[in-house]
């Protein structure tokens, strides 16, 4: 799936997903994941590879940069 998410990275699939009422079941099922997998990717336990990360924001309607970007300092 991928690796852990680097400290200075903003993961935001979690909010997004809840902002467009998506259960996250479903937008796994939608991309092609588990739920584990996808929880997994909200909790940031895991970044996914970029063929994951681009079928995430197709689904969500946003782009990657949207749901993954580096943080504010």
């Amino acid at each position: 799936m991928g690796r852990r998410v680097p400290e200075g990275i903003a993961n935001r699939v979690r909010e997004v997903r809840q902002a467009r009422a998506l259960p996250q079941a479903d937008l796994a099922r939608r991309c092609g994941l588990s739920r584990q997998a996808l929880s997994a990717i909200e909790a940031g336990r895991y970044v996914p590879n970029t063929a994951v990360a681009l079928r995430l924001a197709r689904v969500l309607g946003c782009a990657v940069e949207d749901l993954f970007a580096p943080r504010q300092v």
